[in-house]
This record gives C-alpha cells, sequence and structure tokens, in this order.
C-alpha cells in the first residue's frame, strides 16, 4: 500500500500475514495489521502515533512498531527534529469534527504520545540525560501533564505499571514510592530499570586508558574519552612527552605487522585486535619497529590451576562475568555498529565491541592451553574438562561462550591432534561430536536457531550471529527511508536481571590465563 501527497509517495506499508492470523487476539488488539516499509520521517511518525495501542511497549513480540521505530528512529530523524514533531503533534488541534470528537482525539493522541515517549525513556535510560532536546521536551511535557488531570493519572499509572512489573521480575519485594510526575529528573530517575544501569557500562564520554608504546618497548598511558580520534592521542602524548617531532601511532601486531592510522580515525580504544599494540614512532623508526615481549605470548599453560576447578564452577564463573559484559551492551549499539562511527561520531559500540572480543578472547584461550600442555595424557584430561566445559555453558544458556569453546577446540591447532583425541572416553566424543552439530551453519544456522527460540530468558545469545542476521534502516531515496528491521532485540531482552546473582564483584576474570594462540606445534611430540 502506498500513500502519496502532491503525486510524491510518502508512506509504503506492507500486509502483515503474520499479524492478522495470529493467536486469540482481536483486531483490535493485536499486532499491527501492516508493517512501515518505507516513507518520509514525518509520515513515518505520524503513522506511528495513529495506529499505536496505548499499552504499546518496545518489547512487545506481536507488534514490533513502536519498538522498531524508537530503535531505528535516530538513523533517519535527529533527537532534535522528533521532539519538534512529538511536541508538534502532542499540542495540534484536529481541524474536523464536533467539540466532542475533537477532545477526544486529542486527548487519544496525548496519551498515545506519553505513551511513546515514555517508552522510549525506558528503552534509552540515561542515554538521554546529554541530550538537550531530549530534555527540554520532557520538561515542557512534564509541565503540561501536571495541568492535566487525566494526562497525570495516565502518567503515574504507567510508571507504577513499570515499577510493579520490575519488582515481579525481580523476585519479589516492595515497590519503590512512586516519583512526582512534574519533574523531568524524577521522570528519569524513576526508570530505574533502563537498559544501561550497569555501572560497568562504557559511555561514550567515559575516559579509559590508552597504553601505548615506544619504539625500545616502553609505555606511556595517557587517559582520554573511548571515542578519542588518533589526533587526540597524538596531542596527548605530545603534550606528556613535550617532545615537537612529527610522530605517527601504528598498529603492530605479533608478527610485526604494522598498520598505520589516519588522523581523523576514531575509536582507537576499541580498534585494537587481541595480540595488537599501539606504537608511536617518527618515521625513522618505523622499519625498526618490532613487537612487544607481551605479544609473543605466554609459553606455560595454566593445565595445573584448572586442574583445582571442576567444569560447571568454570562454566558458572564465565557465564557470570559474561553476564556483566552483556548486560552493559544497549539495544541501539547495534544500529550504531552496523551504520558505523562515521554516521554517529558521537556515539559508542564499545560495550558491544568488548563483547564480541570476549568471545575471540575465550576460543584462543582454549586453543592455547590445549597447546602449551606437552604430556599426551594431561592434554587429553584438559581436552576432556574443555567439552564438558562447553556442555555446561550451553546448559546455562551462555551461548556466546558456548560457540567460543567450540570455535576453539575445531581449531586447526587442536583438531589436528589425534593421538590426543584418540585418548578421549567413547562417552566424551560423543558428547562433542552432539555439541558440534550447534555449529552447523546450513540453512542460516538453522540448528542453532530452533535451539534457541525454545529457551526461556535470561539467554546470553551468539553475538557475531545476532549481529550477522540483524536488519538495519536505510535510505532509498532522498527525505524518504526504508526501514527493514529483522533481529535488532537481544533474546531475552525482556528479563531484567539473571536467575542466579553473580557472587563475583565486578568484571573479574575468572579465567586462569587469556593468551593468543600459538602455532607452534607443527612438529610436536606424541601429540
Amino acid at each position: 500500500m502506498r500513500l502519496k501527497e502532491h503525486g510524491k509517495v510518502v508512506l509504503v506499508l506492507e500486509k502483515n500475514l503474520q499479524g492478522s492470523s495470529s493467536s486469540n487476539q482481536s483486531p483490535s488488539a493485536g499486532s499491527s495489521r501492516y508493517s512501515v516499509m518505507a516513507g518520509t520521517p514525518d509520515k513515518i511518525l505520524e503513522h506511528l502515533l495513529e495506529a499505536m495501542r496505548l499499552d504499546a511497549t518496545f518489547s512487545d513480540p506481536l507488534d514490533t512498531l513502536a519498538g522498531d521505530f524508537l530503535l531505528t528512529y535516530n538513523v533517519f530523524m535527529p533527537t532534535a527534529q522528533l521532539c519538534r514533531a512529538l511536541l508538534h503533534h502532542f499540542h495540534a488541534e484536529p481541524s474536523e469534527g464536533s467539540e466532542q470528537e475533537k477532545a477526544v482525539y486529542s486527548l487519544s493522541k496525548r496519551q498515545k504520545i506519553l505513551r511513546l515517549v515514555s517508552q522510549w525513556v525506558l528503552l534509552y535510560g540515561h542515554l538521554l540525560q546529554a541530550d538537550h532536546s531530549a530534555i527540554t521536551l520532557l520538561q515542557n511535557l512534564s509541565d503540561f501533564v501536571s495541568r492535566d488531570p487525566h494526562l497525570c493519572s495516565l502518567l503515574r499509572d504507567q510508571t507504577q505499571d513499570r515499577r510493579r512489573n520490575r519488582t515481579l521480575e525481580n523476585g519479589g519485594g516492595s515497590a519503590s514510592p512512586q516519583p512526582k510526575v512534574r519533574s523531568t529528573l524524577n521522570w528519569i530517575a524513576s526508570l530505574e530499570d533502563a537498559t544501561l544501569n550497569n555501572s560497568c557500562a562504557i559511555g561514550a564520554q567515559d575516559k579509559v586508558p590508552y597504553d601505548v608504546y615506544r619504539a625500545d618497548h616502553s609505555c606511556l598511558t595517557v587517559v582520554l574519552p573511548v571515542n578519542a580520534s588518533v589526533r587526540d592521542v597524538l596531542q596527548s602524548l605530545a603534550h606528556q612527552e613535550g617532545g615537537h617531532s612529527e610522530r605517527m601511532l601504528v598498529k603492530v601486531n605479533s608478527a610485526g605487522d604494522k598498520s598505520g592510522l589516519q588522523m581523523d580515525t576514531i575509536g582507537v580504544f576499541m580498534s585494537l585486535g587481541l595480540n595488537e599494540r599501539l606504537f608511536v614512532v617518527n618515521v625513522q623508526e618505523l622499519h625498526t619497529l618490532t613487537p612487544h615481549p607481551e605479544q609473543l605470548g605466554p609459553t606455560v599453560g595454566s593445565s595445573e590451576t584448572l586442574d583445582l576447578i571442576s567444569s560447571k564452577d568454570l562454566a558458572s564463573q564465565l557465564t557470570d562475568y559474561d553476564w556483566n559484559l552483556f548486560s552493559c551492551v544497549h539495544q541501539v549499539e547495534l544500529i550504531y555498529y552496523i551504520f558505523g562511527q562515521h554516521t554517529f561520531p558521537s556515539a559508542t559500540t564499545a560495550n558491544l565491541e568488548r563483547v564480541m572480543r570476549r568471545f575471540n578472547e575465550l576460543q584462543y584461550w582454549i586453543a592455547t592451553e590445549l597447546c602449551l600442555c606437552v604430556e599426551p595424557g594431561k592434554r587429553a584430561q584438559l581436552l576432556r574438562k574443555f567439552i564438558k566445559l562447553a556442555a555446561h555453558l550451553k546448559e546455562q544458556k551462555n551461548l556466546n561462550s558456548f560457540f567460543a569453546v567450540m570455535v576453539g577446540l575445531s581449531n586447526t591447532a587442536v583438531s589436528r591432534l589425534a593421538k590426543t583425541w584418540e585418548r578421549l572416553p567413547h562417552k566424551t566424543r560423543k558428547l562433542h561430536s552432539a555439541l558440534e552439530r550447534m555449529l552447523d551453519p546450513s540453512w542460516n544456522h538453522r540448528v542453532y536457531r530452533l535451539a534457541i527460540a525454545k529457551l526461556t530468558p535470561p539467554i546470553i545469545p551468539f553475538v557475531p550471529l545476532l549481529l550477522k542476521g540483524t536488519g538495519t534502516a536505510q535510505e532509498f531515496q532522498p527525505g524518504r527511508v526504508r526501514v527493514r528491521v529483522l533481529e535488532l532485540r537481544w533474546p531475552g531482552s525482556n528479563s531484567v536481571s539473571r536467575s542466579d546473582p553473580s557472587p563475583t564483584v565486578g568484571l573479574q576474570d575468572p579465567t586462569p590465563a587469556l593468551g593468543p594462540l600459538l602455532l607452534r606445534e607443527t612438529s610436536s611430540p606424541g601429540h
């Protein structure tokens, strides 16, 4: 269905067959009959306010209209433009109909706007506190609502319902006192279940330490924002050293390969690979640059330490650590990651990239430990422990670490240890074969997708595959956008906490030693 104004297409809708035939809901209470495929930003917002229900939520699995818009609006509609449009719709009066019909329509429209804004704040949490236009909108709406008894009662009920739901999801307890409606800051602060309510989350303006090495391998540490550019890093280093010579920032990996960074490159902190280091050098020092000794990796494994830890306990500790990382990731970081920092220079994907980095750390740690274990008998015991570790991770629904362990076991340096695999009991080899089926990529990872569909939250999904299957919003004509969101929500995103609280404090890494992969077993005896 195409809607035209002045001879131009302003909205494209597609019949939602799934919504029209779903379950036991009536048409009025069910999901939207049409999905928005394309349109101008203002027309998409107008359609949303007409079609959305008063009880709509951004996490509704059936009616995804509100959630899809809130997650993707900043691609085609800056926050300032959205705030102006919402305020315009809030104060707009219908031009046709009786006075009673106009009043009913205006009240319904304002209720929907308050519902949408409430879900917006609930989804983004304190990410909006740094946005002046968002705070101004909330203040204007709060002032207006405080003078309208009907709207004031509605907003109070919505806040109370959210807090009641959060209390039930956390396993009981009494709800906190109700916040005052007319205070904008209280409106934001009342959303204690906001997505980024985690002290370990990295914000776009947060400062982190940058370890930068000289050619002689001495280290300089500067503290800069996580999104600092190469120019910012070099200026800070020049200020610290007091030098004026022409310097460049270079990434060096363990093989000695060098990659110079452009001055305008941002997000240097999260751009490093597992075994890369930052070096600051001049042109003369570049050809003599060698990797730092730390990059060569460990020479002794941790098999003796691992003997003291059961595979189940290790899986629990890994899951607690991973959950801390995963719970820091905001859903909108997927949008930032897909479109890149050039589109959202003031945003950060540090939390999402930290989870993906963790996947690589774990898979290479598995392979490294097995390669560093020289004695065949102990290596077979360690291999058996890691297979059991994968089984426990799957049981605990930590699928990201499960895949990391299984990919580590599938590494060529490990899979070629034929004599080590032969030492495994038949039951263990059978267990490994069963677990390996989850890695089957055929039919778009159908085995994995069917398995995760049967799980209940909380879940830590296989993040790389989640990113691969994520649809986005993309521009297809000036002034219009095409919207397609496939898998933008975390599996288990409706759950606000893990069912078993973490016994660890902060982000304490439970793995005894994380090191780069050592591929030095080409002639290892007795493998």
